[in-house]
């Protein structure tokens, strides 16, 4: 409490003037202070931190939008340290990021999915399986991607190419992602594959960024890449980022004395430099070293959604932990859930059963995306609530049938990627 009385009377503006990271020695730092937009933060520059939490939980939709160019990550990352998780989740719901590629995400009402069909040695059958699951139980509006259990171009491809042909054949307004790293999609797009995202991990110093093997001019190569393909139907955003969650910067040496919660909203603002589809946070899948229970987690989630909504992301989560993470459980699980669908997240991640059996962690599953759709009355993203309503997936009421008794025409897509 005392710290928290204390961060409370530092004003805004000293985060602009003592950077926690050297602006000489760090390119993320560089981004922050270059792209800040002094006119959008003029509404806020009088405050200090703890002032700027009462305005957070007084302004309207419309306002947070106007502020969050002005904000840096140290900024949203400090007043979070004043809230309470209520604090956190009133405030985040209010902001509204809507982004688009073949589906739109981010409007009012809706929750968008990650359909997550890993297979521990990318077998097309278990993918098609997994694949197949989660489209009859109404998963996979936000994307459908696969991390790919080797980086190799032809894995990838194939994997690629499978899931266009899924996506193409049955028009399903949605887009994939294998999630390689970026210099792998960028030479695949060289060479025609058909890369809908591109994806990167990232994270909130340049020696962090530097042990994934990516810098920021990598990343803008890439994304005008992705772009100049124009695969879009309903819009133009093209990159898909991930945070393995706080703590990556710690693992890598590469924090500078910072407190993993900072250096994990400035990964946001690297993310923002590149208007992407889809953020999220594999919030608790780094470990017990970082964050310790299930309520540490909870806290996490609670934490980097609320930074990336305010700073203006389309964000979303991996709600999930590892089986070495104290005390931690499914109702954990549950809980994290249906706190971050009232916090208004734009899409959540979904594995068959909840159990990722090539990345070995727990997550949510698709019968958990639709419990929560069914308790707060969200629907998928508009695109592709239509196209299941096509293929005789949607009730009357707008709920997804179970259809596991009868011979839907879906199911087509099993058979033929395993045959």
């Amino acid at each position: 409490m005392a710290a928290r009385w204390a961060l409370a009377d530092v004003p805004l503006t000293a985060f602009l003037a003592e950077p926690v990271i050297p602006y000489e020695t760090d390119d993320v730092t560089r981004l922050i202070l270059d792209t800040h937009d002094a006119g959008a933060f003029a509404p806020v520059a009088g405050l200090s931190v703890g002032g700027f939490r009462e305005w957070l939980l007084t302004a309207d939709t419309s306002q947070l939008a106007a502020v969050a160019p002005g904000l840096t990550p140290e900024m949203v990352a400090a007043v979070s340290k004043l809230m309470g998780n209520a604090d956190l989740v009133a405030i985040a719901r209010k902001v509204r990021v809507v982004t688009a590629f073949r589906s739109t995400i981010g409007l009012p009402g809706r929750l968008a999915t990650r359909l997550q069909p890993n297979h521990p040695t990318d077998d097309p059958a278990g993918v098609a399986a997994a694949l197949l699951d989660g489209l009859l139980l109404g998963s996979g509006d936000a994307v459908i991607g696969i991390n790919p259990a080797t980086d190799s171009p032809k894995a990838v491809r194939d994997l690629l190419e499978l899931l266009d042909g899924v996506i193409q054949r049955y028009a399903i307004p949605t887009q994939s992602c294998v999630l390689s790293h970026v210099t792998t999609s960028m030479d695949l797009m060289e060479r025609g594959a058909p890369v809908d995202l591109v994806f990167q991990s990232i994270a909130g110093t340049q020696a962090a960024n530097a042990s994934f093997g990516v810098t920021l001019g990598l990343l803008d190569e890439a994304y005008e890449a992705a772009r100049a393909l124009g695969r879009g139907t309903v819009g133009d955003n093209v990159m898909y980022f991930e945070t393995t969650g706080q703590g990556s910067a710690l693992s890598a040496d590469a924090h500078h004395g910072v407190d993993q919660q900072t250096v994990e909203a400035r990964a946001y603002a690297v993310a923002r430099r590149y208007d992407p589809l889809l953020v999220n946070t594999v919030v608790g899948f780094i470990g017990p070293e970082y964050l310790y229970d299930g309520r540490q987690i909870l806290r996490a989630a609670l934490e980097d959604h609320f930074c990336g909504k305010v700073l203006g992301l389309p964000m979303g989560l991996d709600i999930c932990y590892t089986n070495h993470a104290d005390a931690a459980d499914d109702d954990d699980i549950a809980t994290m859930l249906t706190m971050l669908g009232v916090a208004g997240a734009s899409f959540v991640i979904c594995t068959p059963g909840g159990d990722d059996i090539m990345l070995n962690y727990q997550s949510a599953s698709y019968h958990d995306a639709l419990y929560l759709r069914e308790v707060l009355g969200l629907r998928p993203a508009p695109e592709f609530e239509a196209w299941l309503d096509s293929i005789g997936l949607l009730g009357e009421a707008g709920e997804i049938k179970d259809v596991s008794a009868t011979a839907h025409p879906l199911t087509a897509i099993g058979r033929e990627l395993v045959a």
